[in-house]
């Protein structure tokens, strides 16, 4: 089995936690705050994994770059307005569909990765990629009359449009944290993702901060008593997003986020035995077309 694969199913895993301790934090802080906290309870865990890394495992460190730092802030800012959307959604429908509408992302990152990068896509990941947008699909319309105009017209409705534009700044987030880490050279997958990653939430726990000063300061008193789990939120996004880097360095970001669909089954998981949630067939059918695009991902991509 290739490296990326079970490193892409840890790292869905972990951000599914995130995922639920941020709507969590989203009934104690507003949605400024809860995104703040996923950068800035971060930092120190990414700061950790670069020492052990340098210190423990004798990795050097690569040189920066100004591609590296160009495409860093570019992602950074990408998945600042991603999360701060995703976020903005769940207050507008429950945890398990909330995440439905941002997972156009691999097919936006494929698109994106094609015009910037010119990376192409075999043609086993594109059907696996519209097999699980379709499943999504099914998902965003689980609780409206189904019929061909309300899957059209689902499209332009305000949920819908919020995560669709989560998922095209969560695609070009991917797309520009894999080119960062490559920009690198080196020494090694592992360390390349860790500086991107603790390069990026530091650039990103800076303006988050800023934007707090100036925009609701109230919001650090209610982060200060949420910071049990502030923290768990940091510790599981931190540890989410090393593996996607490390994946996303080893292989391309639509591909990774293609396989990154089977957060869907965990997220259902969480909706149905934490949160207690309904879920219906039509939600159902969705999840079970996410699971075929991911095997066909494996067996054909």
């Amino acid at each position: 089995m290739d490296l990326w694969i079970p490193i892409t199913l840890a790292a869905a895993f972990l951000q599914n936690l995130r995922s639920a301790g941020q709507k969590h934090l989203k009934g104690t802080i507003g949605t400024t705050g809860a995104t703040f906290v996923r950068f800035a309870f971060g930092l120190p865990f990414a700061v950790v994994f670069l020492l052990i890394l340098h210190e423990g495992l004798g990795y050097p460190f690569p040189d920066l770059n100004r591609t590296f730092v160009l495409w860093s802030v570019l992602a950074g800012l990408s998945q600042i307005l991603a999360q701060f959307l995703l976020i903005h959604l769940f207050s507008f429908r429950n945890f398990a569909v909330g995440t439905a509408y941002s997972r156009t992302e691999p097919a936006q990152a494929a698109l994106f990765a094609l015009l910037v990068l010119q990376e192409t896509l075999s043609l086993g990941v594109v059907v696996a990629i519209t097999i699980s947008v379709v499943g999504v699909m099914l998902i965003s319309v689980a609780h409206t009359p189904v019929n061909p105009r309300s899957l059209l017209t689902s499209i332009i409705r305000p949920t819908a449009l919020i995560g669709i534009a989560s998922g095209t700044a969560f695609g070009i987030s991917a797309v520009g944290y894999r080119a960062a880490s490559l920009s690198l050279g080196g020494p090694n997958f592992l360390m390349q993702a860790a500086v991107t990653l603790a390069f990026t939430l530091t650039m990103q726990t800076l303006i988050m901060f800023a934007w707090m000063i100036f925009g609701d300061r109230t919001e650090f008193g209610r982060m200060r008593r949420a910071w049990r789990p502030g923290l768990f939120v940091g510790a599981t996004g931190a540890t989410a997003s090393l593996g996607w880097f490390a994946a996303m360095t080893l292989q391309q970001a639509a591909v990774v986020k293609a396989l990154a669909q089977v957060e869907m089954l965990f997220t259902f998981a969480a909706a149905v035995f934490y949160f207690r949630e309904k879920i219906n067939r039509l939600e159902v059918a969705g999840c079970l077309l996410i699971v075929a695009g991911i095997v066909v991902l494996v067996l054909l991509g």
